[in-house]
């Protein structure tokens, strides 16, 4: 019955306040018995589970700091925030364990909390819920990608500038220069894109990037697509030959993932969590965010049809090895054990 926000402001405060409150209620009032506890992202709960009559262990998983994933353009938001950082600091040192969701994000952490620089968190990976791309029935896509198209590439990410999304139409322009015409004439690129019309950024992202697109004079080799189903999106993995990732830092990042278990090979920046999720030259490639880079290795894919299928395969391998919901399940599972030892 807590409010998420108060009239769209104050998200930080009133999860803080919701995750306390859920922390008192399974103290007091739930009734059930635990061994340790485990918290998710928001680091508020941790000293009311510490007021357990019984101590129990906490662990915590931190995606990432919750102060660097909110902008301070007042004076007003900046003096909103000072109180709200130091507690997440704070209590996020308050944990027994705490796990990280990415090397890159570990790196960050003790850049951001310095008075925890003495913590070395460690790295449990997001899993992959592959049982859902199981059950999924593809869409029909036909009427989104003109016909004769054999190299279909794909980009997945929000209509939002850090997304670096016009990467994706500069490579492409830069693969165009590089082929003859018949081969360009085989080329397709679907930006695939979260969307919401109440947000204004993703309204105005996405008519600056179809304006781009006319300016580079691919619009016709280009399908945007906005608030694509899940059906369309399983669709759309399996028909295209590679995916472009073009974020720069991401804090892991699970489109790599999808894509990879989709058997489909993925080209990314170098920085941020696809370092830890792609391996380079085997499940796809790592670049630069430099359009005639990504446009090296999308040319490799076109001049190389085999590689979709020798790359894919390594991904699925990949993803299976290291980011399948049991890979995840075990690991949380030794760290439970240590805590309770």
């Amino acid at each position: 019955w807590l409010p998420r926000s108060l009239c769209g402001r104050g998200h930080a405060l009133c999860a803080a306040l919701r995750m306390a409150f859920v922390a008192l209620y399974v103290l007091l009032l739930s009734g059930e018995t635990f061994d340790a506890f485990v918290c998710d992202q928001v680091s508020a709960c941790i000293p009311v589970l510490r007021l357990a009559r019984t101590r129990k262990k906490v662990l915590f998983y931190c995606h990432f700091p919750d102060q660097l994933l909110t902008k301070r353009e007042s004076f007003l938001k900046r003096l909103y925030r000072l109180p709200l950082d130091w507690l997440e600091e704070y209590t996020t040192g308050m944990a027994d364990c705490i796990v990280v969701n990415s090397k890159f994000t570990a790196s960050v952490f003790k850049d951001t909390f310095k008075s925890l620089s003495h913590i070395n968190p460690d790295v449990l990976y997001p899993s992959l819920n592959i049982s859902s791309f199981e059950e999924i029935v593809p869409a029909d896509i036909a009427d989104l990608i003109p016909k004769k198209k054999k190299f279909l590439f794909l980009s997945i990410n929000r209509y939002e500038r850090k997304k670096n999304l016009a990467l994706a139409l500069e490579a492409l322009h830069e693969l165009r220069g590089r082929l003859d015409s018949h081969e360009w004439d085989e080329v397709h690129l679907v930006m695939a894109g979260g969307y919401d019309k109440r947000v204004l950024e993703n309204v105005e992202h996405y008519e600056e990037l179809r304006r781009l697109a006319a300016k580079l004079d691919v619009n016709d080799h280009v399908t945007f697509l906005r608030s694509f189903s899940d059906e369309q999106k399983i669709s759309l993995f399996s028909n295209s030959v590679c995916v472009l990732y073009t974020p720069s830092n991401e804090h892991f990042g699970i489109v790599p993932l999808e894509a990879m278990y989709m058997r489909c090979p993925v080209i990314a920046v170098n920085s941020g969590g696809p370092l830890e999720s792609i391996s380079h030259n085997v499940t796809g490639f790592l670049c630069d965010p430099l359009p005639a880079q990504f446009a090296d290795a999308m040319e490799k894919i076109v001049r190389d049809p085999l590689l979709k299928d020798t790359m894919g395969a390594a991904g699925r391998v990949r993803v299976m090895e290291k980011f399948s919901s049991e890979a995840f399940s075990e690991q949380l599972y030794q760290y439970i054990c240590r805590l309770i030892e």
